[in-house]
């Protein structure tokens, strides 16, 4: 699948996955193409916490509690570093997002399925469980969970708005 197929068919999955585990070469390969994504000054801000072990994939999704996360059969965990790299400023929520997104687009070449997991961990101490169960350092950020699988069924893009009423040439608006 190429990469233009990729972003074509990328979606949010927030339904059930199969029982068929995902390979830890797998999940290396998919957290890879999150280390290859861009960062403000290549710092490098986020790093990752691959779940495969069904103990800790129970207890993650219990903190979670999210449907979607009771069937995953892994989880990728994006922990960033909010340190200052730039005149003070950070660029971690930035470097993750673009990780997240090469993984999504991996994922989704790979035939699995994910959803990026976001607001759910700044409710009630959410992402603070998840990083004491994992490990995290105390300055680092738990940001964004990738619950991921082989999908139970098939759901295609959301409809996107079209190209000229969210982009123009020159000038905002046409």
């Amino acid at each position: 699948m190429d990469v233009f197929e990729a972003i074509a068919k990328r979606h949010s999955y927030r339904g059930r996955f199969t029982d068929v585990p995902v390979p830890e070469a797998d999940l290396r390969k998919i957290v890879q193409a999150g280390i290859q994504a861009p960062s403000g000054k290549n710092e490098q801000t986020t790093s990752f916490v691959i779940v495969n072990d069904p103990g800790v994939l129970k207890k993650a999704a219990e903190i979670i509690n999210r449907p979607v996360c009771q069937t995953a059969r892994a989880m990728i965990v994006c922990v960033t570093d909010p340190r200052p790299v730039f005149h003070g400023e950070t660029f971690h929520a930035e470097d993750c997002a673009a990780a997240v997104e090469n993984m999504l687009l991996a994922v989704t070449a790979m035939g699995y399925a994910t959803v990026w997991l976001d607001g759910v961990l700044r409710l009630e101490g959410v992402a603070g469980r998840l990083a004491e169960l994992l490990g995290v350092p105390e300055n680092r950020i738990v940001r964004i969970v990738l619950p991921l699988g082989v999908p139970v069924e098939s759901c295609p893009q959301k409809e996107k708005l079209p190209f000229d009423q969210r982009a123009w040439f020159n000038r905002y608006g046409g």
